[in-house]
């Protein structure tokens, strides 16, 4: 009987597994999978294409101990883990070894990612990371492998179509030559995206963040690779990045992707946040849930331990910097995405990504809005769930210290307001028609606001 009742678990099991694999997402389905922003850490900022898997244990570690409970939950191995002899400060693009599969799909390098072995992939990583209660991503290039195109290896599901039927030269990422693009009408060329996702869903990928999308904007790429996690039968939250995805490209993007980038990469110098600061102004109205414009990673912490740019190091920005850079971040309501080493981190850091009313504002707050931006001036709104208003103010000026101010009006409010500092826990009164701050160049200010009517 014992033996019976096993075989017959084993079978309900398997049938959810497959049902499971088969099931295909309806349209625009992909937007609850990410209702509020997502929120993880990523390789790139620290170990550049060079990140070795107990170093993204590390981090999973350090996270589920210390980040989960304010709603961390990612984590994410970015560039070329399928490269066995990549090098830190850039590419190896002389003779880079890369592990590919006989379909012309990428597999994680053993020699850094260990439990790959044998064939397993990322599976018993993303295990381990799921045992955590988090979630594991990955990052790919678009297009489909040189490698793949040079031995024409058959596409799996393509009825004999092979890689070199399906390319093109054109439009091949300019700063890393791994891939070519794929061309997007050809026969196999969605076959090609959904046997990688097809991969990606049996090793438990919950995100995927796929590159060189933006600039020119891929439209029959970001399709294809749409069509190919609908089908996956796995929720995989898509990022497009990098790059300043056009705006004339915002209809489609948050039709078809959780998160798109809008700048390049930020890393911890001042001109990359007010740049940041200049380009999201055209994004506010397509700040939605499910569907969320990225400021990049969080260039904070340490950084740089084998990066693309620069030394090992502490991030080069101020403590107000720092302060301007995470109350952006968080007001803008962006996906949120470490970039520094974790365990790392110090205090000063870590209390940058535990403040639980500013994560609650992250998660919560709706109808975002920029005031103004003029004269070294920024002010960007939000509402909370119990109808107080959220208030950052931004002197984003290089030499002076100024008042930045709004009137309460501006915010709805009438009459005297409750004034609380979100960084510090300061409570204050405002009784006058405006409410402001004294800043010093680059710092910034975080209030919620209770109407006393």
């Amino acid at each position: 009987m014992k033996n019976k009742i096993t075989l017959v678990l084993g079978i309900i099991l398997v049938s959810i597994a497959s049902h499971s694999q088969n099931k295909t997402f309806q349209k625009e389905e992909f937007k609850q999978w990410a209702q509020t922003p997502p929120m993880g850490w990523n390789s790139w900022d620290c170990y550049g294409p060079t990140v070795e898997e107990h170093e993204v244990k590390a981090n999973a570690d350090y996270m589920a101990k210390e980040l989960k409970k304010f709603g961390w939950e990612y984590i994410v191995v970015d560039i070329r883990w399928f490269v066995e002899n990549d090098k830190a400060g850039g590419y190896n693009q002389t003779d880079p070894r890369y592990v590919i599969d006989q379909y012309g799909r990428y597999l994680p390098a053993v020699n850094r990612f260990p439990s790959a072995k044998d064939g397993k992939g990322f599976k018993p990583l993303a295990d381990y990371i799921h045992k955590k209660g988090l979630k594991f991503g990955i990052h790919i290039m678009r297009g489909i492998p040189k490698k793949a195109v040079e031995d024409k290896l058959p596409i799996k599901g393509a009825n004999g179509i092979t890689a070199d039927q399906i390319y093109t030269t054109a439009l091949q990422c300019e700063w890393l030559r791994d891939n070519y693009t794929v061309l997007a009408d050809k026969p196999g060329a969605q076959e090609y995206y959904d046997s990688i996702f097809e991969l990606y869903a049996q090793w438990g990928v919950d995100f995927i963040k796929i590159d060189d999308l933006s600039r020119p904007y891929h439209e029959g790429e970001i399709n294809l690779i749409r069509n190919a996690i609908d089908k996956c039968g796995r929720k995989i939250v898509l990022s497009t990045s990098p790059g300043e995805t056009p705006i004339s490209a915002a209809q489609h993007v948050s039709t078809h992707a959780n998160m798109w980038r809008m700048v390049d990469d930020v890393w911890d110098t001042w001109p990359h946040i007010t740049h940041l600061m200049d380009v999201a102004q055209k994004w506010y109205p397509y700040i939605a849930p499910g569907t969320w414009p990225d400021c990049d990673m969080i260039p904070l912490g340490r950084i740089s331990i084998r990066g693309e740019r620069g030394k090992d190091r502490m991030t080069r920005l101020t403590k107000d910097e720092q302060y301007t850079l995470i109350t952006f971040f968080n007001i803008f309501k962006s996906p949120l995405f470490f970039g520094g080493d974790l365990p790392s981190n110090d205090a000063f850091t870590l209390s940058l990504l535990t403040n639980k009313e500013v994560v609650k504002m992250h998660n919560e707050s709706t109808d975002v809005k920029q005031l103004f931006q003029k004269d070294g001036k920024i002010a960007v709104t939000s509402k909370a769930k119990d109808g107080s208003i959220y208030l950052a103010l931004f002197n984003i000026a290089d030499n002076a210290s100024q008042k930045v101010s709004v009137n309460l009006s501006d915010l709805g409010i009438v009459g005297s307001a409750e004034v609380i500092n979100m960084w510090t826990g300061g409570k204050s009164k405002v009784t006058s028609k405006e409410i402001g701050a004294d800043l010093k160049p680059h710092s910034s200010v975080l209030y919620q606001l209770k109407s006393k009517k």
